[in-house]
């Protein structure tokens, strides 16, 4: 058995798993799929672009699942869409000219602020600040650290709907549409100047598939939306510690 086979199978395996598990809040598996393939030594860069894509694919098939089943509220998706569109790709185009290190810590960060918003947003689940304009400058800001850093976004998008007020199921539904309008775009851009493994890609997206589908299934008729966050929490939070022994050369 050659160790090409053995590195495309673990690839595989750890896409099934945390696709499953992210997609039960909604949410893309790139946050943690990113960092593990860096730490397994495949490029930055080339990690960030798989890892969009992952989520495009992933996320699109729970909100085929979740559209049919008359859950996914689009028109509360829509300027989220709008303005994650545009700015996840100015993101993706701008990581070229950042040091991997920053780019690194920045993922960290990424991971910290996510668990920890999860972890203690204990806010009642009712709207009770669903301005557009808000939805716009999340989508805006959280589009360039997630192009940046090559993850969808959504999970920082969810802790802070939940912030808001947002009941976590609806949130996710809406991420869940939200994320391969921004992660197409910025695949896209990452193209332009990565070199891609399209066969880890072909892989990893049949196992992303897969996860998508299980999870979403998971979510909707087994969990709660308080379990949902609080299992992504606990993932984001172990990820980030694991990055910074790295980081740290501990």
């Amino acid at each position: 058995m050659s160790t090409e086979f053995i590195h495309y199978s673990i690839y595989f395996f750890l896409t099934l798993a945390l696709s499953t598990l992210f997609s039960m809040g909604g949410v893309g598996s790139a946050i943690g799929l990113v960092p593990i393939f860096s730490m397994m030594g495949v490029p930055i860069n080339l990690a960030k672009a798989t890892g969009l894509f992952i989520n495009s694919a992933s996320t699109i098939t729970a909100s085929f699942m979740n559209f049919f089943r008359g859950v996914l509220d689009v028109k509360f998706a829509i300027p989220l869409i709008i303005s994650i569109m545009i700015a996840t790709p100015i993101g993706a185009w701008m990581s070229q000219y950042v040091q991997k290190e920053i780019v690194e810590w920045m993922l960290v960060a990424f991971l910290l602020i996510s668990s920890l918003l999860l972890i203690f947003s204990n806010r009642e689940q009712k709207v009770v600040y669903n301005k557009a304009w808000v939805l716009y400058v999340i989508g805006a800001v959280v589009g360039l650290i997630s192009g940046t850093i090559g993850v969808g976004g959504g999970s920082l998008i969810m802790p802070l709907l939940i912030l808001l007020g947002f009941d976590a199921k609806k949130a996710a539904y809406a991420i869940s549409f939200v994320i391969p309008f921004s992660t197409l775009g910025a695949f896209a851009t990452y193209l332009s100047f990565v070199k891609m493994d399209w066969v880890m890609l072909s892989v990893v997206t049949v196992a992303a598939i897969i996860g998508g589908y299980v999870g979403d299934f998971i979510m909707h008729y087994r969990l709660t939306p308080k379990q949902v966050k609080k299992l992504i929490a606990v993932v984001l939070l172990l990820l980030a510690i694991k990055m910074i022994y790295k980081l740290l050369g501990v």
